[in-house]
């Protein structure tokens, strides 16, 4: 018995002890490089060929740095690392504060300033984690030192520079985080601030910057152990302008493929928290619940430095003309507002009105469909929308329907709803880098409908199914409204969508026109009730998120963990502030206000001002009405509930209010075709 037992013992103890070395081999080494300011149009064989050797064996893919403003500074974006949330320093922002050294270690000055005065509640986190689960970390430069610090703003290994470090602590320490800031001291003043002006140094210079950051990059590269996991990131913007920056992962099997994260749902897109989570991963450690980073993915093949260049470019082309498009919008709806008012008073040059009114409601559209065409400079990108323009305005009269009052409006409403649908369930990609949809380098959102897509959704639905509604009997047409309704509306909110106050301004939109469609009243009570309604709904598909893996939760299941952590009202807060300050932007509330006038006043005064238009509308097809009401609560609601406030509504607007004075003016006496009466009227 006793021989067996030792036998058994000896056993169990060779197989712990066997089994403990492989454990510990499978533990893998990580070293971040954060280079302040690196572009994918940096790297170069001649100048930086140390960071042209890395990124070239690694996976590659875009940055996104934004942190809460617009321009990250390298402080928010260490900053950001060390909270594993979108963090930043408040009116400090610049480069990292200089550490004070303590011993083999260092302190960063002043520390109880983030979290006392800026409000940054997770700084430190990285470094808290790390500590708790034992591991030790070298940081060198002042920003590594912050991304590596202690909620009390201590590290325990710091080194100025990486000649300065010995080789045996790389052996004994697994995490290595380096900050290379060469690219940003240029443009430091005197004060010690990046002061918010544009890129002006010469190229001689930045390549002579560069040189300097390649060197410090290679004196670490090169005493790395070989199987060390290399992260490199552009850590934040250098300019007044944000960009993408570059974004690598060197592990065995990446080299050439595509480096993205959950986070963003792209391919090749990730954000500043996803180091965070990337480098807990590598080495084993638990995540805190409260990053919001996801663990940075390799992809397919074929990803290439030109490719990631030209990402940003594309990304620069649709920032550079951004306010200059809205602004034109704005002229345009003003200016057709206020032509049709004159022509319609003198009952002259209706031809002309219909027409004008179906090609202005489709340029929204547009600038998503045209992301089905490659496009980079602006004259592809304006080409490419004027080429969609002319083919919807084509389609809306070109057909039979075109004798239909509701002809050209189903064209352009469907066309609208079907494209943004359509999006939905192929990953949105129409939206990314559009003037109505989102920017990546802009960090705001990168899938998903986005407010402004969720008021043409919403309108373009509505409006199609009155269509569809107004040849049925009151049942069916109130049916119809609400199943398609209830489609979108869910594509909008579930995973897809993922638009929180979508659901909220859709659902009191479907319900209002499918009740005024049946001859119901719709009552202050009721629409209450219904805007509670979508509350709940959204509550819904937010607590579905969020009881998904984190890896898997969007932002509608991330709010379901603020209100429980008690952030929520920060976050309410902070899109409040957003939504009401949409209301002084001056290309928005004026299309606002001269569709809403001029609404209102064809409503009060039909016969004086749109010669009977509206009102012949609304006589004609009684659905259209419901559909019109419906669609001024979704937008009215959806201004409410989101962080873009007056966009939602203006784009309602800008889309329906010209399509039904369209049916209108086809629908005068003696204009419509013949058709079949409505069976109901609302």
């Amino acid at each position: 018995m006793r021989r067996t037992l030792l036998v058994l013992a000896v056993l169990v103890s060779q197989m712990l002890l066997g089994w403990a070395p492989a454990h510990a081999s499978e533990k893998e080494r990580v070293a971040l490089i954060g280079v302040s300011g690196l572009h994918w149009t940096d790297l170069s064989r001649a100048d930086t060929p140390n960071l042209w050797e890395l990124a070239g064996g690694s996976a590659i893919g875009s940055m996104s740095v934004r942190t809460v403003g617009n321009i990250t500074c390298p402080y928010d974006g260490w900053l950001t690392v060390s909270a594993g949330i979108r963090s930043a320093s408040g009116y400090r922002c610049g480069p990292p504060p200089m550490p004070e050294q303590q011993g083999r270690g260092a302190v960063i000055p002043d520390y109880d300033y983030l979290h006392e005065v800026a409000g940054q509640r997770y700084a430190g986190l990285l470094g808290d984690t790390l500590a708790k689960a034992g591991e030790c970390a070298i940081a060198i430069g002042p920003g590594a030192a912050l991304g590596l610090a202690d909620g009390k703003g201590a590290v325990t290994t710091y080194y100025a520079s990486p000649i300065q470090m010995k080789t045996e602590e790389l052996e004994r320490c697994r995490l290595v985080a380096m900050d290379v800031d060469d690219l940003i001291r240029p443009y430091i003043s005197d004060d010690g601030k990046l002061p918010r002006v544009a890129e002006k140094l010469s190229a001689q210079d930045r390549r002579a910057a560069l040189r300097l950051a390649d060197a410090k990059a290679g004196a670490l590269l090169a005493v790395l152990p070989q199987d060390t996991t290399v992260l490199l990131s552009g850590m934040s913007d250098h300019g007044s302008v944000p960009h993408l920056r570059v974004a690598a992962l060197r592990q065995p099997g990446a080299q050439g493929h595509a480096l993205g994260a959950a986070s963003t749902r792209r391919d090749d897109i990730s954000i500043l928290p996803d180091l965070t989570t990337t480098v807990l991963t590598k080495l084993g450690v638990a995540v805190p619940d409260s990053v919001v980073g996801q663990v940075m993915q390799v992809n397919g093949p074929g990803a290439t430095f030109d490719q990631m260049a030209e990402a940003d470019q594309t990304a620069q082309t649709m920032r550079s003309v951004k306010g200059y498009y809205f602004i034109a919008l704005a002229v345009l709806q003003v200016l057709f507002y206020v032509v049709a008012f004159v022509l319609l008073r003198r009952r002259k040059g209706l031809s002309w009105v219909r027409p004008a009114a179906v090609t202005l409601a489709a340029i929204p559209i547009t600038s998503i469909l045209v992301n089905l065409l490659p496009w980079s400079t602006h004259l592809e990108l304006f080409g490419g929308m004027l080429a969609w323009l002319a083919v919807i305005t084509f389609a809306a009269f070109a057909g039979p329907w075109r004798r239909s009052p509701l002809g050209p409006l189903a064209v352009v409403a469907g066309v609208t709803a079907l494209t943004l649908a359509g999006d939905l369930l192929t990953g949105t990609t129409l939206q990314l880098n559009s003037f109505m949809g989102f920017s990546a380098e802009q960090g705001a959102r990168y899938y998903g409908l986005g407010n402004i897509p969720f008021a043409l959704l919403a309108t373009g639905t509505l409006l199609s199914a009155t269509v569809i509604a107004h040849r049925l009997s009151r049942p069916w047409g109130a049916a119809v409204v609400a199943v398609l309704g209830t489609f979108a509306m869910v594509l909008g909110g579930s995973g897809m969508g993922s638009d929180f106050g979508g659901v909220i301004a859709f659902v009191p939109g479907i319900a209002v026109t499918a009740l005024l469609i049946l001859g119901k009243r719709i009552s202050l009570w009721k629409l209450g009730a219904f805007c509670v309604a979508g509350g709940v709904v959204v509550m819904g598909f937010a607590i579905a998120n969020y009881l998904r893996p984190a890896a898997e939760q969007s932002h509608l299941g991330r709010f379901v963990g603020q209100v429980i952590s008690g952030e929520a009202i920060d976050v309410i807060v902070r899109k409040l502030v957003a939504m009401l300050s949409t209301l002084l932007s001056p290309t928005l509330m004026p299309v606002v206000i001269a569709a809403v006038a001029f609404l209102v006043y064809a409503v009060m005064r039909p016969d004086q001002a749109t010669a009977g238009v509206l009102p012949a509308a609304f006589e004609y097809s009684p659905s259209l009405k419901a559909g019109l009401i419906g669609t001024l609560i979704s937008g009215v609601v959806g201004t409410l509930v989101n962080d873009s406030g007056a966009a939602v509504l203006s784009m309602a607007l800008a889309l329906a209010i010209p399509l039904v004075l369209s049916a209108g003016i086809a629908a005068l006496p003696g204009r419509s075709a013949t058709e079949e009466r409505p069976l109901a009227k609302v």
